[in-house]
């Protein structure tokens, strides 16, 4: 279901039939991308739906962040993106997608994760601009995500509160978290 009476201009919207694109400039007003200038595009859209240049283009960011930045070898595909109601959300500058999440079904939960920002994109707001447009997508069901622990004060702004004990998971210490409607 399109929400387009959204009260926040700077939400994604999942709509059915592929991906929802709108811009959103970085002076803060959603504008049509062929009238902004330096503008970032937002979009979501179940995985079986991305073409696989953007599917490749996720998957990499994903893989420049957590594999090399954070020197992590871990198995980056976990076989959750391919579930049928996996939702990917990811930001675009001229193309190239500088930030992405992704929303999973957990029973009657949903969880967010995955959640990556390009070194070159980080401090502009991309990133929540994407959990907000996540979390709207989400309204009224209780989202748990697994934040690194050193980033948990950046989820509590969005309502997160810890829920349960730190654990560490591939050399990173892990907060898990929790937002209840």
């Amino acid at each position: 279901m399109c929400r387009a009476d959204s009260p926040s201009p700077a939400l994604l919207r999942y709509c059915p039939g592929g991906p929802t694109p709108f811009t959103h400039s970085r002076h803060g007003r959603i504008t049509p991308a062929t009238y902004a200038e330096n503008v970032t595009e937002y979009r979501s859209a179940p995985t079986a739906e991305l073409s696989p240049l953007e599917l490749y283009a996720i998957l990499r960011l994903r893989v420049d962040v957590f594999v090399v930045e954070q020197e992590c070898a871990y198995p980056e595909l976990d076989g959750r993106d391919v579930e049928p109601a996996a939702i990917q959300y990811w930001a675009t500058d001229d193309g190239e997608v500088v930030a992405t999440l992704r929303v999973l079904t957990d029973g009657p939960d949903r969880r967010i994760g995955r959640v990556a920002t390009a070194v070159a994109a980080r401090g502009r707001g991309i990133a929540a601009d994407l959990m907000r447009g996540a979390l709207a997508a989400c309204e009224g069901q209780t989202v748990r995500l697994d934040a690194q622990s050193h980033l948990a004060h950046w989820y509590a702004r969005f309502g997160f509160a810890p829920d349960g004990e730190e654990f560490v998971e591939d050399g990173i210490p892990h907060t898990p978290m929790i937002r209840i409607p």
